[in-house]
């Protein structure tokens, strides 16, 4: 290979700025910088959803100098106007006050739920093979939406960390030409309660408790297995989260659900039932639990690093958008399952999954409060061809999402939010409001009139119209109660747990361990064991042995289940693109073999950060060292390779990285040293999933391991203290 035709390596994701700073303080005046090339803000539509022709940077800031919120120029923002310098400030200083109360009023109130979020900007593409399914023109043939995503976790605040155990949120907002499409799911197929009136309990349950205000994000205390343990339905989700699925390795490796059962029709009127998937193109892949704990101490904020840094240098993330698809029969019923039960799932086996187009994300947020913090999903946001079901559940979200837009951004008028403005004509009659800044014309906004010539005029279905699809309502009786098909609450908490790999099993026993072990009481302890009983009984000895109590008996029949391979993350090979490689150097270390194994990375498509011991340039080259010895961790990476030459003295740095890596299952590669580091990280050099080698060949070694995510055979269900 020659010079010329070695792989650029891709820019090294982080940069702060499009620019590199100046030593000095700049005081030349110019213009704003634009933003970076992996940015780009909302769509340039008004708030009546008309293209503007506005360029990129229209609503950013402009000018050359510093001003009021007015456009007045300022001299000074660093002292207020004062009687004398040494006198009392002012109440005449307008700047003063501007500036603070703005300050004052910058955090609006945060989410509920779903506070803590990373969101990105991408396009849709549809294969069209969904025309046949849904009258929805997005899902047409060869039709490309843009979309906004927001990923979030569901119980801490803002200012929690990423990788804690919890449900994440998957929440897509289609820019569709016949008006938005929000499908706001979980990275879990199921959910904790089956009616929207207990939706206040299980996150009161949840959040962290009212006299201490701790812990934070976490399920791993006594208010929230006294509400599971009491409130059985929430056995089979709370399962789903205690798995590895609670701990995402990222939101790129992540599954999207709609959850909840949806309604279909195509332009014949011919309905079916639907439940949405999104498929990551890089697999489902979890962290374990000791990476999330290190994680959490030295980066609270991997998971949304991660996805920013991912689109910044070029690995652009995609998933695949699926449906299972079920005849629309009176009793809503599949194969047993009770479709409007949102604590359910459909295993694929029963009901494969049809793909519908891919979703690409391709350009990060340039303000993260303007975006990813304003903006506004609502499960009423339908085109169509696209309907809800009477799942109780999301018939109590059509109200709750509406009304929480309204409190926790202001008013009525959230919909104009430069992110959340629709890409199709918008004509209605809501009027005024907080924040409202559409200039509407007309004396009329009521129907019918004559003073506005009748306009705006009602749509047939043939001009694109949402059209509720007629449904007849069963008999019955007005009461507060379940259909008895919603009774069920063990059957499919066992079906998904015996559809796990042995290692994913103790993974989620030891997670219980953990969990109740953080209980005060108990007796919440217990009940939740009698809970697993009724799942499966292994599992509940297991859970019961490490927190020194006998396992009860099961009190209900146990079911027999056929397993689910498709809810298992272990067993199939996935793509290796954007994977994250840190390559360990040191004095002694080879700078030719260290570009050698960086450019081989390259071109697999994996990005290769450079470890030295310290920050700079890499011996005597000009390349970059991305992460010195103080700022490299092991968790950080999906593989390491130890290119460290003949040392006189390891550095204590390196040995804790290779012994984590090894005890995390990841692929490690070397040569020179390598041997003497993971002799002094006590691992055997012959160990599983350990390359040696020249860096041509150590690249092919770890690319081969990596198509399996981790070295699963280093993991026994025995060693339940390595995670």
């Amino acid at each position: 290979m020659t010079e010329s035709s070695l792989p650029v390596p891709p820019p090294v994701p982080g940069t702060p700025s499009v620019e590199p700073p100046s030593y000095d303080e700049p005081t030349q005046p110019r213009k704003p910088l634009p933003p970076k090339p992996d940015q780009h803000g909302p769509e340039l539509v008004s708030s009546t959803g008309t293209p503007t022709g506005e360029t990129e940077n229209s609503r950013s800031q402009s000018g050359d100098y510093l001003t009021t919120a007015q456009g007045t120029r300022l001299q000074d923002t660093d002292h207020s106007l004062k009687a004398g310098r040494r006198g009392p400030t002012l109440l005449q200083d307008h700047h003063l006050r501007e500036k603070i109360t703005h300050f004052d009023h910058e955090r609006i109130p945060e989410r509920v739920v779903h506070a803590r979020g990373a969101g990105a900007h991408g396009v849709f593409q549809s294969y069209g093979t969904g025309a046949g399914l849904t009258r929805a023109g997005f899902l047409a043939p060869e039709v490309e939406t843009p979309v906004f995503v927001r990923f979030s976790t569901v119980v801490g605040s803002r200012g929690s960390a990423d990788a804690v155990r919890d449900t994440r949120g998957f929440a897509v907002k289609f820019y569709t030409d016949e008006g938005t499409f929000d499908l706001v799911g979980n990275n879990i197929p199921v959910f904790f309660i089956q009616d929207a009136i207990k939706f206040p309990d299980v996150v009161h349950a949840a959040k962290p408790h009212p006299d201490r205000e701790i812990p934070q994000a976490q399920s791993a205390h006594d208010t929230f297995w006294d509400f599971v343990s009491l409130h059985t339905e929430a056995q089979a989700h709370t399962l789903w989260f205690m798995a590895d699925r609670g701990i995402p390795r990222s939101f790129r490796m992540m599954e999207g659900f709609g959850v909840h059962t949806f309604r279909m029709v195509n332009a014949e009127g011919t309905t079916a039932l639907v439940k949405f998937h999104w498929k990551p193109a890089l697999g489902v892949h979890s962290l374990v639990w000791e990476e999330a704990q290190i994680l959490n101490g030295i980066d609270p904020d991997f998971h949304r690093r991660d996805l920013a840094d991912a689109i910044e240098s070029g690995h652009y993330p995609s998933w695949e958008l699926g449906v299972q698809v079920f005849p629309d029969t009176e009793d809503e019923m599949f194969a047993g399952i009770d479709l409007l039960d949102p604590t359910k799932f459909v295993p694929e086996e029963l009901a494969p999954v049809q793909m519908l187009g891919r979703m690409t994300l391709n350009a990060n947020p340039k303000n993260y409060f303007a975006e990813v913090e304003q903006v506004a999903f609502h499960p009423g946001h339908l085109v169509p061809g696209i309907d809800v079901s009477n799942d109780p559940l999301l018939q109590g979200r059509l109200f709750s999402y509406l009304d929480t837009q309204i409190s926790r951004l202001g008013g009525p008028n959230f919909g104009q939010l430069p992110i959340n403005r629709p890409h199709a004509p918008v004509n209605d009659m809501l009027r005024d409001g907080m924040h409202q800044s559409a200039d509407h014309a007309g004396v009329a906004p009521y129907k019918p009139n004559s003073l506005d010539g009748g306009c705006p005029f009602h749509a047939g279905a043939d001009a694109g119209a949402f059209i509720d699809i007629p449904q007849a309502v069963q008999q019955g009786q007005k009461e507060r109660a379940n259909p008895a098909t919603f009774k069920d609450h063990f059957s499919q908490a066992t079906l998904f747990y015996r559809s796990l790999t042995a290692v994913e099993q103790d993974h989620v026993a030891q997670a219980y361990a953990f969990e109740l072990g953080k209980c005060y009481e108990q007796t919440i302890r217990e009940r939740q064991l009698a809970a697993l009983a009724n799942i499966d009984a292994d599992l509940c000895r297991q859970v019961a042995a490490e927190l020194g109590l006998p396992a009860p008996e099961a009190t209900k029949p146990a079911t027999e289940q056929t397993p689910s391979p498709a809810v298992s993350q272990l067993g199939q090979n996935w793509p290796i693109a954007s994977r994250v490689i840190g390559i360990v150097t040191d004095a002694g270390s080879d700078a030719d073999q260290v570009l050698q194994a960086r450019d081989a990375l390259t071109e697999a498509g994996m990005l290769a950060l450079i470890i030295a011991p310290v920050a700079g340039k890499l011996l005597d080259t000009g390349e970059p060292v991305q992460r010195s010895y103080a700022t490299a961790r092991s968790v950080e990476y999906d593989a390491v390779v130890l290119a460290t030459g003949e040392m006189t003295g390891l550095d204590p740095r390196v040995v804790v990285l290779a012994a984590e890596a090894y005890r995390h299952g990841k692929a490690i590669g070397g040569w020179g040293s390598a041997g003497e580091v993971l002799a002094a990280a006590a691992v055997d050099a012959q160990a599983a999933g350990i390359v040696h080698g020249y860096p041509g060949e150590v690249v092919e070694g770890l690319a081969q391991l990596l198509t399996e995510h981790r070295v699963w055979a280093r993991f026994s269900p025995q060693q339940r203290g390595e995670d």
